[in-house]
Protein backbone atom coordinates (compact mmCIF):
# COMPACT_ATOMS: atom_id res chain seq x y z
CA UNK A 1 0.00 0.00 0.00
CA UNK A 2 1.17 3.49 -0.79
CA UNK A 3 1.47 6.15 1.92
CA UNK A 4 -1.69 7.85 0.66
CA UNK A 5 -3.61 4.57 0.82
CA UNK A 6 -2.33 3.96 4.35
CA UNK A 7 -3.48 7.42 5.41
CA UNK A 8 -6.94 6.64 4.04
CA UNK A 9 -6.93 3.34 5.92
CA UNK A 10 -5.91 5.13 9.11
CA UNK A 11 -9.00 7.35 8.82
CA UNK A 12 -11.20 4.31 8.24
CA UNK A 13 -9.73 2.64 11.31
CA UNK A 14 -10.48 5.72 13.40
CA UNK A 15 -14.11 5.87 12.25
CA UNK A 16 -14.96 2.21 12.77
CA UNK A 17 -12.64 1.15 15.58
CA UNK A 18 -15.60 0.64 17.95
CA UNK A 19 -17.28 -1.98 15.75
CA UNK A 20 -14.46 -3.44 13.62
CA UNK A 21 -11.16 -5.19 14.25
CA UNK A 22 -8.49 -4.79 11.58
CA UNK A 23 -5.89 -7.50 10.98
CA UNK A 24 -3.00 -6.41 8.73
CA UNK A 25 -0.11 -8.55 7.46
CA UNK A 26 3.17 -7.34 5.97
CA UNK A 27 6.74 -8.48 5.37
CA UNK A 28 8.49 -5.22 6.37
CA UNK A 29 6.86 -3.43 9.30
CA UNK A 30 8.94 -0.26 8.83
CA UNK A 31 7.00 0.45 5.62
CA UNK A 32 3.80 0.85 7.64
CA UNK A 33 3.20 4.46 8.67
CA UNK A 34 3.55 5.31 12.35
CA UNK A 35 -0.12 6.35 12.64
CA UNK A 36 -1.25 2.80 11.87
CA UNK A 37 1.48 1.11 13.92
CA UNK A 38 0.53 3.12 17.00
CA UNK A 39 -3.06 1.86 16.73
CA UNK A 40 -2.13 -1.80 16.44
CA UNK A 41 -0.62 -4.55 18.53
CA UNK A 42 2.39 -5.77 16.54
CA UNK A 43 3.06 -9.53 16.43
CA UNK A 44 6.32 -10.68 14.84
CA UNK A 45 6.70 -14.19 13.41
CA UNK A 46 9.99 -15.83 12.56
CA UNK A 47 10.64 -17.55 9.25
CA UNK A 48 9.63 -21.17 8.86
CA UNK A 49 12.29 -23.85 8.98
CA UNK A 50 13.12 -25.81 5.83
CA UNK A 51 11.48 -28.87 7.39
CA UNK A 52 8.22 -27.00 7.92
CA UNK A 53 8.22 -25.59 4.38
CA UNK A 54 9.05 -29.00 2.91
CA UNK A 55 6.25 -30.68 4.85
CA UNK A 56 3.67 -28.24 3.47
CA UNK A 57 5.05 -28.35 -0.08
CA UNK A 58 4.88 -32.16 -0.11
CA UNK A 59 1.31 -32.00 1.17
CA UNK A 60 0.36 -29.67 -1.69
CA UNK A 61 2.15 -31.87 -4.24
CA UNK A 62 0.26 -34.95 -3.04
CA UNK A 63 -3.10 -33.18 -2.96
CA UNK A 64 -2.64 -31.70 -6.44
CA UNK A 65 -0.96 -34.82 -7.90
CA UNK A 66 2.18 -32.89 -8.80
CA UNK A 67 5.25 -34.84 -9.87
CA UNK A 68 8.52 -33.67 -8.35
CA UNK A 69 12.20 -34.43 -8.16
CA UNK A 70 14.49 -34.13 -5.14
CA UNK A 71 16.49 -31.29 -6.69
CA UNK A 72 13.22 -29.49 -7.45
CA UNK A 73 12.23 -29.59 -3.78
CA UNK A 74 15.69 -28.36 -2.78
CA UNK A 75 15.35 -25.45 -5.21
CA UNK A 76 11.96 -24.51 -3.72
CA UNK A 77 13.46 -24.46 -0.21
CA UNK A 78 16.46 -22.43 -1.40
CA UNK A 79 14.37 -19.76 -3.12
CA UNK A 80 11.62 -19.58 -0.47
CA UNK A 81 13.98 -18.65 2.40
CA UNK A 82 11.44 -19.68 5.02
CA UNK A 83 8.50 -17.87 3.38
CA UNK A 84 5.61 -20.27 2.72
CA UNK A 85 3.90 -17.87 0.34
CA UNK A 86 7.03 -17.67 -1.82
CA UNK A 87 7.35 -21.44 -1.73
CA UNK A 88 3.79 -22.00 -2.99
CA UNK A 89 4.04 -19.24 -5.61
CA UNK A 90 7.31 -20.68 -6.91
CA UNK A 91 5.85 -24.19 -6.87
CA UNK A 92 2.83 -23.13 -8.91
CA UNK A 93 4.87 -21.13 -11.44
CA UNK A 94 7.50 -23.86 -11.87
CA UNK A 95 4.93 -26.59 -12.46
CA UNK A 96 3.04 -24.40 -14.91
CA UNK A 97 6.26 -23.68 -16.82
CA UNK A 98 7.17 -27.36 -16.85
CA UNK A 99 3.74 -28.43 -18.07
CA UNK A 100 3.68 -25.80 -20.83
CA UNK A 101 7.13 -26.78 -22.10
CA UNK A 102 6.46 -30.54 -22.16
CA UNK A 103 3.91 -32.48 -24.17
CA UNK A 104 1.64 -35.10 -22.64
CA UNK A 105 1.80 -36.42 -19.11
CA UNK A 106 5.10 -36.69 -17.26
CA UNK A 107 6.14 -38.99 -14.47
CA UNK A 108 8.87 -38.40 -11.91
CA UNK A 109 10.96 -40.46 -9.56
CA UNK A 110 8.26 -40.43 -6.91
CA UNK A 111 5.85 -42.22 -9.22
CA UNK A 112 3.20 -39.47 -9.35
CA UNK A 113 1.79 -38.22 -12.62
CA UNK A 114 0.55 -34.81 -13.63
CA UNK A 115 0.70 -32.04 -16.19
CA UNK A 116 4.19 -30.94 -15.21
CA UNK A 117 7.18 -31.90 -13.13
CA UNK A 118 8.66 -29.79 -10.34
CA UNK A 119 12.37 -29.78 -11.13
CA UNK A 120 15.35 -27.59 -10.36
CA UNK A 121 15.64 -26.04 -13.82
CA UNK A 122 12.02 -24.87 -13.82
CA UNK A 123 12.25 -23.37 -10.32
CA UNK A 124 15.34 -21.27 -11.01
CA UNK A 125 13.94 -20.21 -14.37
CA UNK A 126 10.72 -18.81 -12.93
CA UNK A 127 12.51 -17.27 -9.94
CA UNK A 128 15.17 -15.77 -12.23
CA UNK A 129 17.90 -16.29 -9.65
CA UNK A 130 21.53 -17.23 -10.35
CA UNK A 131 21.95 -20.98 -10.21
CA UNK A 132 23.51 -21.99 -6.86
CA UNK A 133 25.78 -24.50 -8.61
CA UNK A 134 27.50 -21.71 -10.55
CA UNK A 135 27.79 -19.58 -7.42
CA UNK A 136 29.10 -22.63 -5.57
CA UNK A 137 31.88 -22.91 -8.17
CA UNK A 138 32.88 -19.32 -7.41
CA UNK A 139 33.01 -19.97 -3.66
CA UNK A 140 34.96 -23.21 -4.15
CA UNK A 141 37.54 -21.42 -6.30
CA UNK A 142 37.84 -18.69 -3.67
CA UNK A 143 38.45 -21.22 -0.88
CA UNK A 144 41.25 -22.70 -2.99
CA UNK A 145 42.78 -19.29 -3.54
CA UNK A 146 42.20 -19.61 -7.31
CA UNK A 147 41.36 -16.01 -8.15
CA UNK A 148 41.42 -16.49 -11.92
CA UNK A 149 38.87 -19.32 -11.86
CA UNK A 150 36.60 -17.37 -9.50
CA UNK A 151 36.79 -14.24 -11.68
CA UNK A 152 36.13 -16.23 -14.87
CA UNK A 153 33.04 -17.84 -13.35
CA UNK A 154 31.80 -14.47 -12.11
CA UNK A 155 32.17 -13.11 -15.66
CA UNK A 156 30.14 -16.08 -16.90
CA UNK A 157 27.39 -15.40 -14.36
CA UNK A 158 27.33 -11.66 -15.12
CA UNK A 159 27.07 -12.30 -18.87
CA UNK A 160 23.93 -14.37 -18.26
CA UNK A 161 22.24 -11.05 -17.46
CA UNK A 162 21.75 -11.27 -13.69
CA UNK A 163 21.75 -8.07 -11.65
CA UNK A 164 24.44 -7.46 -9.04
CA UNK A 165 21.83 -7.58 -6.25
CA UNK A 166 20.67 -11.04 -7.35
CA UNK A 167 24.22 -12.37 -7.56
CA UNK A 168 25.31 -11.00 -4.19
CA UNK A 169 22.14 -12.30 -2.51
CA UNK A 170 22.64 -15.81 -3.85
CA UNK A 171 26.34 -15.66 -2.97
CA UNK A 172 25.44 -14.87 0.64
CA UNK A 173 23.04 -17.83 0.86
CA UNK A 174 25.52 -20.25 -0.75
CA UNK A 175 28.35 -19.24 1.61
CA UNK A 176 26.04 -19.45 4.62
CA UNK A 177 25.12 -23.05 3.72
CA UNK A 178 28.59 -24.09 2.47
CA UNK A 179 29.19 -27.43 4.22
CA UNK A 180 32.98 -27.79 4.23
CA UNK A 181 34.03 -24.23 5.07
CA UNK A 182 35.50 -23.63 8.55
CA UNK A 183 33.24 -21.48 10.72
CA UNK A 184 35.83 -18.73 11.21
CA UNK A 185 36.43 -18.41 7.47
CA UNK A 186 32.70 -18.46 6.79
CA UNK A 187 32.19 -15.51 9.14
CA UNK A 188 34.95 -13.56 7.39
CA UNK A 189 33.38 -14.33 4.00
CA UNK A 190 29.90 -13.29 5.16
CA UNK A 191 31.25 -10.05 6.58
CA UNK A 192 33.02 -9.18 3.33
CA UNK A 193 29.93 -10.10 1.30
CA UNK A 194 27.83 -7.93 3.62
CA UNK A 195 30.06 -4.89 3.04
CA UNK A 196 29.85 -5.39 -0.73
CA UNK A 197 26.08 -5.89 -0.53
CA UNK A 198 25.80 -2.56 1.29
CA UNK A 199 27.78 -0.77 -1.43
CA UNK A 200 25.64 -2.38 -4.14
CA UNK A 201 22.46 -1.33 -2.32
CA UNK A 202 23.78 2.24 -2.27
CA UNK A 203 24.00 2.21 -6.07
CA UNK A 204 27.53 1.00 -6.81
CA UNK A 205 26.26 -2.12 -8.54
CA UNK A 206 28.88 -2.67 -11.23
CA UNK A 207 30.69 -5.83 -12.26
CA UNK A 208 33.86 -4.35 -10.77
CA UNK A 209 32.34 -4.59 -7.27
CA UNK A 210 31.69 -8.33 -7.71
CA UNK A 211 35.12 -9.01 -9.19
CA UNK A 212 36.75 -7.11 -6.34
CA UNK A 213 34.75 -9.18 -3.86
CA UNK A 214 35.83 -12.57 -5.25
CA UNK A 215 39.43 -11.33 -5.39
CA UNK A 216 39.32 -10.38 -1.71
CA UNK A 217 37.71 -13.70 -0.79
CA UNK A 218 40.44 -15.59 -2.65
CA UNK A 219 43.11 -13.45 -1.02
CA UNK A 220 41.84 -14.44 2.44
CA UNK A 221 42.65 -18.09 1.73
CA UNK A 222 45.96 -17.26 0.09
CA UNK A 223 47.07 -15.35 3.19
CA UNK A 224 46.10 -18.25 5.46
CA UNK A 225 48.22 -20.61 3.38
Amino acid sequence: MTSAAQQALRRTMELFSNTTRFCLACNISTKIIEAIQSRAAILRYSKLTNEQVLDNVLRVCQAEHISYTDDGLEAILFTAEGDMRHALNNLQAAVHLSSSSSSGTSASANGATGGGVLNQAAVFKVCDQPHPKIVNEIVTSCTKGDTKAAVDTMYKLWNLGYAATDIIGTLFKVVKAFPTMPEALKLEYLREIGFTHMRIAEGVNSLLQLLGLVSRLSQMCQEKE
